[in-house]
């Protein structure tokens, strides 16, 4: 029974899943937005929530925190910079989760995790 037991294990090891919730938080931070199946993207916001948090503390100890789950020291910069000044004034909910449907190989339900100030390039500053 797994009774009181909390999160998803997702069919993967401890240390897979580990990684593959570290590997996907970075690239959320970096891109600002990935495609990825509804039950991964509700882990993913969870950790993502908590990096934007320790990135709005801003001291040594949070960027020393969000660097043993990033992993990447340009998303940190990112994180403690750009990010931080974004939702400096927002008190909590950073992400937003948009279903997409089913995959058509195994039909997994599939969604978009993305930023919530996130904003897509329409291309219309460029000029001809």
């Amino acid at each position: 029974m797994r009774h009181r037991k909390a999160g998803r294990r997702l069919g993967r090891t401890t240390s897979h899943r580990l990684a593959m919730v570290r590997n996907m938080v970075t690239s959320l931070l970096d891109h600002e937005r990935i495609v990825t199946t509804t039950p991964k993207a509700k882990e993913v916001r969870k950790v993502a929530d908590k990096m934007i948090t320790l990135g709005k503390r801003g001291d040594l100890h949070a960027r020393r925190q969000a660097l043993t789950v990033v992993q990447d020291k340009r998303v940190v910069a990112k994180l403690f910079g750009e990010l931080r000044d974004e939702y400096m004034d927002r008190n909590g909910g950073y992400t937003r989760i948009i279903l997409t449907g089913n995959r058509a190989g195994d039909a997994a339900p599939m969604a978009i995790l993305e930023l919530v100030n996130y904003k897509e390039d329409d291309g219309e500053d460029i000029e001809e």
